[in-house]
């Protein structure tokens, strides 16, 4: 095997398969990079039973052939180089690769060992505008759960109808819900993603204008451009988030976005050893105090003007989920706070392009 490809390119193909580089000592392989060579196209895979990436480029290839080598020793090499043509030789026990005055041996893998990159036949499928996804996933996937014994709260609830993108999120603490219009195609899609899988696909750096997304009876499909990802589906039902959502509300409340987010990281720094801030709303005054207390730190005040429809209310939240929830709307200027009672959840909205829900479970006051 022999070929010769731009640094610059080689290092993108890296960074595009490395999300499906293994980590589990007892398969070295796995840790691997499979690479093929062949007719001008390079073809990188990886995979970790989880998820599998396939990326092609195209490349001067002398000599077709293939190999697998250690994927983060490839990648911390390449990372160093100029940006440079890099020649590949070898590849059946050791590989050498060089780059003007830089050279390397690397010992290599059995390609013959590689598992095969999964047939499929789609039994669903929708293409979506790949920027509006992408953002509409930054605004939810911290909200999926991270504990393992409900795998389905690790998901994303994504479905497609009637020209109008939802994803839903929930940790059973919270639940972020956002609603994006896009050409959708005919019918209804609807599955569920693993969070970090589709957070990690809409980060890639090699996304297209618009990406596809597949399922079968137990994966999850993107494909764009000349890359291929694959992940395990999320078996079970999403629950039934909407019935959750309350019809109406007793106090709304309109907060500037950014004078809120500074007061809160402010009220915020006594709450070490307890993580809710109380929110009095004044809606004679037409104001909102923020406080914040620790038995071994002190307390915090803070009051923010407001406009305020409905009745006056308190309520205590969890600060660190509010944090989610104003990075997650970071570029808006306004957002609501409707509030039913303290013993019921707080829900932050905002419209525009995309909009945007976010329900949270009150703490004790």
């Amino acid at each position: 095997m022999r070929f010769t490809v731009s640094q610059s390119s080689l290092l993108k193909a890296l960074s595009v398969v490395a999300k499906g580089m293994g980590t589990n000592s007892t398969l070295p392989l796995l840790s691997g990079i499979y690479i093929k060579a062949e007719e001008g196209t390079l073809e990188f895979q990886t995979n970790n039973l989880t998820i599998t990436i396939r990326h092609r480029i195209p490349a001067n290839v002398e000599e077709p052939g293939e190999t697998v080598v250690s994927g983060k020793m490839l990648t911390s090499i390449v990372k160093t180089l100029d940006d440079a043509a890099v020649t590949f030789d070898g590849g059946e026990r050791t590989i050498s690769i060089s780059c003007e005055k830089s050279s390397f041996r690397l010992n290599t893998l059995n390609p013959a060992d590689w598992p095969a990159f999964p047939e499929y036949s789609l039994e669903d499928a929708t293409e979506l505008p790949s920027e509006l996804l992408s953002s509409m996933v930054d605004k939810v996937y911290k909200v999926t759960s991270k504990e393992t014994t409900r795998p389905i709260l690790q998901g994303i609830l994504l479905t497609a109808s009637n020209n109008t993108i939802r994803l839903v999120a929930t940790d059973s603490y919270r639940l972020a819900v956002c609603d994006a219009s896009a050409e959708t195609g005919e019918g209804e899609f609807r599955t569920i993603v693993p969070g970090s899988v589709f957070h990690d696909v809409l980060s890639m750096p090699n996304l297209e204008e618009r990406i596809s997304i597949g399922t079968t009876d137990s994966q999850v499909v993107f494909t764009f451009g000349n890359t291929t990802f694959i992940s395990s589906k999320i078996e079970g039902n999403f629950p039934d988030y909407r019935q959750l959502l309350p019809s109406s509300c007793n106090t709304s409340v309109h907060i500037e976005v950014e004078a809120f987010a500074a007061a809160l990281k402010r009220v915020s720094v006594v709450a070490i050893s307890n993580a809710s801030v109380r929110f009095d709303i004044d809606a004679d005054g037409k104001v909102m105090r923020l406080s914040a207390s620790s038995p071994d730190q002190g307390e915090s005040t803070e009051l923010l003007p407001v406009e305020v429809e409905g009745q006056s209310l308190s309520i205590a939240l969890n600060y660190h989920y509010v944090f989610d929830c104003v990075n997650a709307i970071s570029d808006k200027k306004e957002l609501v706070l409707e509030l039913q009672s303290n013993m019921q959840p707080g829900i932050f909205k905002t419209n525009g392009k995309v909009n945007y829900l976010y329900m949270l479970m009150p703490v004790r006051m």
